[in-house]
């Protein structure tokens, strides 16, 4: 172990003097007016889509200040969304408190609506809780800041001539439209509640990041059918060379009819599938398709669909290869507009019987870097989609064939450019918890390495020295962890899931591990990250930062679980180096950690 570095790496008050604000390119060159102008979910597009984004009306104010959830009479002035308060590029420059709400309205106009159409509200992440008003009218509430949800708003709506109550804009949209005035109350508690966070704190230093609240990133309506699709869950089956998908119908009545193309809009393959139990058609030609109806007899609301479109002379994704399938999806009157890609990901043992990690059954050394998905100006929100494929790109470039998304979920945008583009991704689940025992989670395993393999995290002594012992920060991470599985599975550059890193909220990571296991067996995953392995998962995966670099020998006797039953884990350095280039005017602070 190199002592020195311990030292000089120990935690210490480097941030010093007043940050500077540092303007990327893109956010030089922002357009209010259009701001990520880019359909937020690539992988789940239709046609009539509004984007919100751009300037809010925002206040702040005390907790308790408004005893019912009406929005401010007045505003502190106006915020930029989707960037949070606390970044540069907001236009406010303020970071709220945990005793404060923060409020954002905007009046909008959607596109009148017939008698079978709906309007949903999509945010695509809001930190932390909210709760979301139309016109006076509470549509839903919400808790969670990674991952996107939306609200049925069409029963808020103004119509017709009863919009001119609204104001100017009302009067104009008239009969032609619906008016709305959307209102969100947000509160955050940063790094004084368990709630998941990641790296954000509000005391910003060392490897910590500024905290953020409120909305952080695409705000947008969208108009569906009332009897339309809610959900896809694509399993491309390389080895039995289909596509198997699962559609989700909020009414089971209809046709579900899925067309497979090349990416320049060629037809490779078709199929249909009746939304009923037990009956199914399926086809290769699409004029058989075609001659089937819409709506056939009566069936159960909100059904499940599985649909098996065999692939002609499939084409595997690689990085070296990124090809992508375009989908669509057809029921009754609702289109939507996905793509897929056919490749197969596992760890096992090579023909000298070491457990490596294999991609389209090849052996594949996985060459990453460690992906905070953190701006200067707009904190952990990219500034444009260009800032987001220029950090892919870049890495690619520079040789390495993965990123690690650390402790954050990035926007939908950037897996579709990781899909794209050929990138690898190790996703991380976002951290929480309450306070850390520094010597636990940092000290211990750094100076000690025999303490990484014999360090329980299912008693409530340990539990709460990592930070994990609050019942309902298990429970949010839990449900959290099994939201992210599913938000992310369609997406191929998705490899690995990371569960835990360096003990920070750590518990029960076995039982995690197992249940990501089931929720999707067709990617490998890391459940410990660091250090404090609990011998399960398909890797054993370590930090060094101090120590001769060297591969850690396993020991199959004490796997437990799924890993037990494969008999080998692989061997990753899943964190090491942690360099620093410095540009003098380009640096945040006067001193770099």
């Amino acid at each position: 172990m190199d002592l020195k570095r311990v030292l000089a790496s120990a935690p210490r008050r480097h941030d010093v003097g007043k940050p500077r604000p540092l303007l990327t390119p893109w956010g030089e060159g922002l357009d209010p007016a259009s701001v990520r102008a880019e359909h937020p979910r690539p992988q789940f597009a239709r046609e009539r889509f509004t984007l919100l984004n751009g300037w809010w009306d925002y206040a702040i104010m005390p907790m308790g200040a408004r005893r019912t959830l009406t929005p401010p009479d007045s505003f502190d002035g106006r915020i930029l969304v989707p960037f949070s308060p606390e970044a540069l590029l907001s236009g406010v420059g303020r970071t709220l408190q945990p005793d404060e709400i923060l409020w954002y309205v905007r009046r909008v106009t959607v596109d009148a609506l017939r008698p079978s159409e709906r309007c949903l509200l999509h945010f695509e992440a809001v930190d932390f809780a909210c709760a979301c008003c139309v016109n006076g009218q509470v549509v839903g509430t919400h808790e969670g800041g990674y991952l996107p949800f939306s609200f049925d708003i069409t029963d808020a709506l103004t119509r017709g001539a009863a919009s001119r109550e609204a104001g100017e804009a009302g009067a104009l949209a008239g009969a032609y439209g619906c008016q709305a005035v959307v209102a969100l109350c947000v509160w955050d508690p940063s790094d004084t509640g368990t709630q998941l966070r990641g790296k954000q704190t509000l005391d910003p230093g060392g490897i910590w990041y500024s905290a953020q609240s409120g909305i952080w990133q695409p705000v947008w309506l969208e108009v569906v059918p009332e009897r339309r699709i809610e959900a896809l869950a694509l399993h491309p089956d390389l080895r039995a060379e289909q596509l198997v998908l699962d559609v989700d119908a909020n009414d089971g009545e209809g046709l579900v009819r899925v067309y497979v193309a090349t990416p320049e809009g060629s037809p490779v393959a078709s199929a249909a599938v009746l939304a009923r139990e037990g009956t199914a058609l399926c086809a290769d030609d699409p004029s058989a398709l075609s001659s089937a109806p819409d709506s056939v007899g009566q069936g159960s609301r909100g059904r499940r669909v599985r649909v098996t479109v065999p692939i002609p002379e499939l084409r595997p994704w690689s990085p070296d290869d990124p090809y992508l399938y375009t989908v669509t999806v057809r029921f009754g009157a609702d289109v939507v507009h996905s793509y897929t890609a056919f490749r197969t990901v596992e760890v096992r043992c090579d023909e000298a019987g070491v457990p490596r990690f294999f991609l389209n059954g090849q052996p594949l050394l996985l060459r990453g870097v460690l992906d905070q998905g953190y701006w200067s100006d707009g904190l952990m929100t990219a500034p444009a989609d260009e800032a987001l494929v220029h950090d892919i790109a870049a890495m690619k470039e520079a040789g390495f064939n993965m990123l690690r998304k650390h402790l954050k979920v990035e926007a939908d945008r950037w897996y579709y450019h990781c899909d794209r583009l050929g990138m690898l991704v190790w996703q991380d689940m976002v951290s929480g918890g309450g306070p850390l025992s520094s010597w636990e989670t940092s000290y211990k395993p750094t100076l000690f390495r025999q303490s990484w393999g014999s360090y329980r995290d299912d008693t409530p002594a340990h539990q709460e020295k990592l930070g994990a012992v609050d019942g309902r920060y298990q429970h949010q991470w839990t449900e959290a962890c099994r939201e992210t599985v599913a938000h992310l599975r369609n997406h191929p550059s998705v490899v690995t899931w990371v569960l835990f890193n360096e003990a920070w909220g750590q518990f029960d990571a076995l039982v995690a591990a197992e249940m990501v296991h089931d929720l999707d067996p067709t990617r490998p995953l890391d459940s410990v990250s660091g250090w404090y392995d609990q011998h399960g998962g398909d890797f054993l995966s370590v930090h060094n930062y101090f120590r001769p670099l060297e591969v850690y020998r396993d020991d199959p006797r004490k796997l437990q679980g799924y890993a037990a039953e494969k008999g080998g884990r692989a061997f990753a350095l899943s964190e090491f180096g942690g360099a620093v280039y410095r540009v003098e005017g380009h640096s945040t602070f006067a001193e770099s950690y």
